[in-house]
């Protein structure tokens, strides 16, 4: 009887041990569904006090692009005017070796000039001996073929000067102009007008449209 009493003291106490577990572990099952949407929730207040609580960090961020973008400009902007500097000087430079090489072709060109006409002046005694002695002869000396020949060189001479752009002075017949014109004798007899070349002593030439000799005339008065 003892035995059987004990038995079932035993099965209860069992009984009760498997409801207090179960209950134990629905218990605790329940409390850990209810901490989850706990952390969700304290997750969500943390991201939330992150984007409210600091808003200076946005403002940062932006005030560093808004740097950024200033300082690209500046750098931009110093680099065309470095730039706009170079091509100025540049364009100075050429400007100032066009205008040195059109100087020294010019001043080239006047030494060249100044050289011939030079030369000019020493070989216009020798034309006019030549124009001296061919004007002299008669019609009947000019036939000989001595004077022919000093006459051909003559004509070399004249197309050399032709080819120099030396062109003699026309003065006979024409009115006194003392930029061309060296007036050593008066003429009262003439019939001309004033002032109006009646003989050319000596004829003048020009070079290039400067006068290389002025012609020596007699003038009427």
């Amino acid at each position: 009887m003892k035995e059987n009493l004990n038995a079932e003291e035993f099965a209860e106490h069992a009984e009760e041990a498997e409801t207090t577990g179960n209950v134990d572990a629905g218990a605790a099952e329940a409390g850990e569904k209810q901490e989850e949407p706990e952390q969700e929730m304290n997750s969500g207040e943390e991201e939330k006090c992150d984007a409210e609580c600091c808003p200076e960090d946005g403002a940062a961020a932006d005030e560093d692009k808004k740097g950024f973008r200033f300082f690209k400009k500046d750098k931009k902007d110093e680099k065309d005017e470095k730039i706009a500097e170079l091509t100025d000087r540049l364009q100075r430079t050429m400007a100032e070796f066009d205008n040195f090489r059109k100087r020294t072709e010019k001043e080239k060109a006047q030494m060249f000039d100044m050289g011939s006409k030079s030369v000019i002046e020493k070989i216009l005694p020798v034309v006019d001996n030549f124009e001296r002695a061919l004007g002299s002869l008669s019609d009947e000396e000019k036939e000989s073929s001595f004077v022919k020949g000093v006459d051909g060189i003559y004509r070399q001479i004249e197309k050399m000067f032709d080819d120099m752009d030396v062109k003699p002075i026309e003065a006979l017949g024409q009115k006194f102009d003392p930029n061309l014109h060296n007036a050593v004798m008066t003429d009262e007899e003439s019939d001309a007008e004033e002032d109006t070349i009646t003989m050319d002593l000596q004829k003048g030439y020009t070079f290039k449209g400067q006068v290389v000799r002025h012609s020596m005339v007699k003038v009427k008065k």
